[in-house]
């Protein structure tokens, strides 16, 4: 009998050391779980349609506060406070969310966020004095760590054939509530001035005009979460038992050893420690999302301050109802811009090149402010002065195209599969910090440009379009093609328009 010892041939499963975008590709797109994608894209629509309807009234609502006293200069750094509280409270814990989603699950997680948000808001509504509203802010942060379990769901519900098909929706979700929040804001507030007495008479509407538009957004949260329990399926695998195996054969012996199931299942289930996840394609997307997020969210918090502003203060003075037409007019067209353009600008110039043409629009963007101020003062609010505001929201619905790419590269730069909700919690708890600074730092520098006349009160747009030159320096760096994704000429070649990006 042979005594010739055979190859050894071992079996291991594990991802461990397996970038999250390097894995065997389908020769095929995979077709997108439609019904899972819509319920996470439900998701998303929760935390713009609530954070942006106050944007038409928050200005108007801290002037009726007894916090300024009569002094219009002062709205910006009150207004501003409140519209960051969310992302600085959000910051301190989304990322413990995303992790406790590695460990117990994305779906539970999920619904106590939305909790969370229906309680904040309706507490928003019935607030009648700074402090509450300081503290309903808060608390919606706190409870909050939605935003990056979704994009892990997403993560986890696509394969690298249709994952930019599905990522490429976000930006537009995202715009849709950006459009639906402030038109339920400014339409819905004040029900008992501009509404039926019929209907509006109690003084309850009196007393608390803003709680409205905080109902309505409650109500689709309370949707959502019915939606989200009944038909939402996990998107963690199960526990896979990996094993490894040694065979060793002769022509009268085999051998097989097999890890044990706790050694197998600790390994499996073992979130990596965040040193692991820093590697330098996490640090890099992350910081470009952060600059991103940073730069929209001070052009969120000045639009409505500069609509609201008297003229002779370098506003507009427009009344709520119509800022809020024009901030859904700004949402609903950049979904639209997503959905016609967003991929056609992809194939054709690649996912780093859409970025940084996306990024460049802020330092015009950011210029235009002055010149529509300046116009004005000197010929009245006129067809000039819409004009401009029409580039400027063209601009911006350019600018969006950004996060889908964005998007991509926080995912492709994950490690492995069991670091994607560290991953996206990082990125989101750093975003949230950059969120809570800009709307506080652009509508106090407002403030404070028009109060010491800094650059005839324009300083505040020298800053930022300053810090806009910033974000272009960082985008360059980042690489030509997403992380593990080599092939990925070849695959979009072969696939179409639905298969990975080129580049």
């Amino acid at each position: 009998m042979s005594t010739t010892t055979e190859n050894i041939v071992q079996v291991e499963t594990s991802d461990e050391e397996t970038p999250l975008l390097k894995q065997q590709r389908p020769k095929g797109r995979t077709p997108l779980p439609k019904l899972q994608i819509g319920i996470v894209l439900l998701l998303q629509v929760c935390e713009p349609l609530c954070s942006q309807s106050i944007y038409p009234y928050i200005n108007e609502l801290v002037s009726t506060l007894d916090i300024v006293q009569g002094d219009e200069k002062k709205v910006g750094y009150y207004a501003g406070l409140i519209e960051s509280l969310f992302f600085a409270t959000e910051a301190m814990t989304v990322l413990q969310w995303s992790r406790m989603s590695d460990r117990i699950g994305r779906k539970p997680v999920l619904l106590l966020g939305l909790v969370g948000t229906i309680l904040s808001i309706l507490c928003f509504g019935l607030s009648r004095s700074f402090w509450t509203l300081v503290v309903s802010r808060c608390l919606c942060g706190l409870l909050n760590g939605n935003i990056g379990v979704m994009k892990s769901a997403m993560g986890e519900l696509t394969d690298p054939t249709n994952r930019a098909e599905a990522f490429a929706l976000l930006p537009v979700v995202w715009a849709a509530g950006a459009s639906f929040g402030p038109l339920l804001g400014g339409s819905l507030s004040r029900p008992a001035d501009r509404f039926p007495q019929s209907v509006f008479a109690g003084q309850f509407w009196k007393d608390y005009p803003y709680f409205l538009p905080c109902l309505a957004t409650a109500t689709y949260t309370a949707l959502t979460f019915v939606v989200t329990a009944i038909w939402l399926k996990e998107s963690i695998p199960q526990k896979i038992k990996h094993s490894r195996k040694r065979v060793t054969s002769d022509a009268s012996d085999i051998t097989v050893t097999d890890r044990s199931p706790a050694e197998a299942d600790e390994d499996d289930n073992a979130p990596l420690p965040l040193r692991s996840v820093l590697t330098f394609p996490v640090v890099i997307s992350i910081l470009n999302y952060v600059t991103l997020a940073f730069l929209n969210i001070s052009v969120n918090a000045l639009l409505p301050l500069f609509f609201h502003m008297p003229v002779a203060m370098g506003g507009l003075d427009l009344d709520p109802v119509v800022i809020g037409y024009i901030m859904s007019l700004y949402g609903a067209g950049s979904g639209l811009f997503q959905i016609v353009l967003f991929s056609p600008l992809v194939r054709g110039y690649g996912v780093r090149k859409t970025f940084l043409l996306s990024v460049s629009t802020f330092v015009p963007v950011f210029m235009t402010f002055p010149l529509m101020s300046l116009v004005a003062k000197y010929c009245g609010v006129g067809w000039i002065v819409w004009s401009l505001l029409g580039m400027v929201l063209g601009l911006l619905f350019l600018m969006d195209t950004a996060y889908g790419c964005i998007f991509m590269f926080v995912t492709a730069s994950a490690p492995n599969k069991r670091s994607l909700g560290a991953t996206n919690g990082l990125s989101q708890t750093t975003v949230s910090a950059a969120r809570a600074i800009g709307p506080a730092l652009s509508t106090s520098l407002y403030s404070f440009s028009i109060e010491y006349n800094v650059l005839g009160g324009y300083g505040v747009y020298a800053v930022l379009a300053t810090l806009s030159l910033g974000a272009l320096l960082l985008a360059v760096q980042l690489p030509h093609k997403l992380w593990g994704e080599e092939d990925a000429d070849e695959v979009g070649d072969s696939e179409g328009d639905g298969g990975a990006l080129k580049n």
